[in-house]
């Protein structure tokens, strides 16, 4: 494929994540690509000749993404650091209500009766697991978290902040629900906010229904429990 035919298909596949976001994945037609892309349908026929096939391209960039060193995890100065800015970023990310592709994942899976060996959003899932137990693997390291196994807490938390996502697109969740929600996180590490020479201990919170909701849907999505 050529520099210009990539650059379209780039285009195409920005375009569609806009509509996924907006509209979920059911109820997206080819024709509402079209209409986002600004292109014949006959020149959208060329890459893509369905809306599965177009789903699956903006996941696998999204996968692609992180695979190239695009990691969700902030640089910061001491893995506690960049613990509390990752979790003030999904906090955001949350509140926005935009930006996630959650319930279109989870249509696209149901929809297609996927399996977890050809499910590209469990690529992707365990993608950030890894990036996210190197992270508190660092931090325990370093003495600002207490884990004995980072990779089972790296999922666990992965789990709690999907179903979170979910959650605000179905019934809502306010600031305080999120605030408690990193509480509970932080807990969970036995992380500690270091402030001079002291060092203040976080307050677990737990949020029984939001983990639970996460749990439930990644049962199905991500094949990880």
């Amino acid at each position: 494929m050529g520099e210009k035919s990539l650059q379209k298909k780039n285009m195409i596949v920005e375009a569609a994540r806009g509509v996924f976001l907006q509209r979920g994945y059911k109820a997206v037609t080819m024709k509402d690509i079209v209409e986002a892309c600004g292109i014949s349908r006959g020149g959208l026929y060329l890459y893509f000749s369905k809306t599965k096939e177009l789903f699956e391209a903006v996941l696998e960039k999204e996968a692609g993404a992180l695979s190239d060193g695009g990691s969700a995890i902030p640089e910061a100065e001491s893995p506690g650091e960049a613990m509390l800015m990752y979790l003030d970023e999904q906090k955001r990310e949350i509140l926005r209500d935009k930006g996630s592709l959650t319930v279109a994942t989870c249509e696209y899976l149901f929809e297609n009766g996927l399996s977890a060996s050809d499910n590209p959003a469990g690529e992707r899932f365990e993608e950030n697991v890894r990036l996210l137990c190197g992270l508190i693997e660092d931090g325990v390291a370093q003495d600002w978290m207490v884990c004995e196994s980072p990779e089972r807490a790296a999922r666990n938390i992965l789990y709690a902040l999907e179903g979170m996502k979910l959650t605000a697109r179905t019934i809502g969740v306010s600031e305080k629900d999120m605030d408690g929600q990193i509480e509970y996180i932080m807990g969970i590490l036995g992380m500690v906010i270091k402030k001079g020479n002291k060092k203040v201990s976080s307050t677990l919170f737990y949020s029984l229904f939001i983990v639970k909701t996460g749990l439930s849907f990644q049962r199905n999505i991500f094949a990880g429990v």
